[in-house]
């Protein structure tokens, strides 16, 4: 069965990918990890697959997560990873499908261009190219062509993009490189210095997305995990409370935070107006860790929302994007799309 030009959405995002297929909605999301064999230059297996894999595989494969802070870091292997993905949600097809690809706000010309042509080698006829949070407001349902301020935070795993978004553009916008890798990351270290265990980025992960929290919970909440005892090199059972948590996400929420006050100290003041009336929208997966919403609601004075579908927006707002002709041509300039 064939696909004829379909038109198809791409968070590509750090630690997931979600593909959105213009009329039926997203129907993929998967890890972005490939697992490769180092002999044969092979790809053994990608997505969910692939993940199960990492920290597990034999000296000849190799598990790789090809995006870091957002941005291509492996371009062979994000390309391969890219052609399966395509491939499976399309099947074969006869003309090559049109792609919209979410990119961090503030990447380089020379990061774009990577994005563009992985795309193209991995089977793109039409690439369009749309920021990260432009996408999570559209698919956190704000209509971004109104004359009004409109503030979003979208926080996935590499980076947390920050704007203001008025009359279909953003106004003041901001990416750094801090969001839910660098929260496991805050999460392995701090174990490690206090208790003298090792801990996988997994297990930091569920202990993230568990009992983390980066404002007081009323309840502290405990999880029982497994690492490796520095001194002796030995498995070791441990005890974990969401205060820990709590101590180890401090810096990296805390720099997080500093982000969001930053661009508002860089709103015109009409638009500061707005926001301060409609609120601050959060989307992705990162910004579900325990009170970041109070926490930057506590901080600004500014009440903030975690849109429906946080996860989801990103790719919802790609589809969204690619229905509509006249976003669509607002959305992209012409040096962003590739015939092939």
């Amino acid at each position: 069965m064939f696909s004829f030009g379909q038109s198809i959405g791409i968070d590509l995002g750090t630690a997931t990918i979600l593909v959105y297929v213009k009329g039926k909605g997203i129907v993929l999301r998967e890890p972005s990890v490939v697992a490769v064999d180092k002999n044969t230059n092979e790809v053994v297996a990608v997505g969910e697959d692939a993940r199960r894999m990492l920290g597990r595989t034999p000296g000849n494969i190799v598990a790789i997560r090809p995006l870091k802070d957002g941005v291509i870091s492996n371009y062979t292997v994000t390309e391969k990873m890219l052609k399966y993905f395509i491939k499976k949600v399309c099947g074969s097809f006869v003309f090559s499908p049109t792609l919209m690809v979410c990119i961090p706000s503030g990447i380089t010309e020379v990061e774009k261009k990577a994005v563009v042509d992985a795309s193209i080698q991995a089977g793109a006829g039409k690439i369009y190219l749309i920021e990260e949070p432009i996408a999570a407001a559209i698919g956190a349902g704000i209509d971004i062509t109104k004359p009004c301020g409109s503030m979003i935070v979208d926080m996935g795993g590499g980076t947390t993009d920050i704007a203001v978004i008025s009359l279909g553009g953003a106004v003041v916008s901001s990416s750094i490189k801090v969001a839910g890798d660098k929260f496991d990351e805050a999460i392995v270290r701090y174990i490690k210095k206090t208790y003298n265990v090792i801990i996988s980025d997994r297990t930091a992960e569920e202990l993230k997305i568990n009992i983390g929290s980066v404002y007081p919970r009323e309840d502290a909440l405990e999880m029982d995990v497994r690492g490796r005892d520095v001194a002796t090199g030995l498995p070791v059972n441990l005890t974990v409370n969401s205060d820990d948590i709590l101590e180890a996400l401090y810096e990296p929420s805390e720099l997080v935070l500093e982000a969001v006050i930053d661009v508002l100290e860089k709103t015109p003041p009409e638009l500061c107006s707005d926001i301060s009336d409609r609120g601050i929208f959060m989307t992705g997966g990162g910004c579900l860790v325990y009170g970041l919403d109070k926490l930057i609601s506590e901080r600004t004075g500014i009440p903030v929302m975690i849109a429906d579908e946080s996860v989801s927006c990103v790719a919802i707002g790609t589809g969204k994007a690619l229905d509509d002709e006249n976003l669509l041509s607002k959305l992209s300039s012409p040096h962003k799309k590739t015939k092939y």
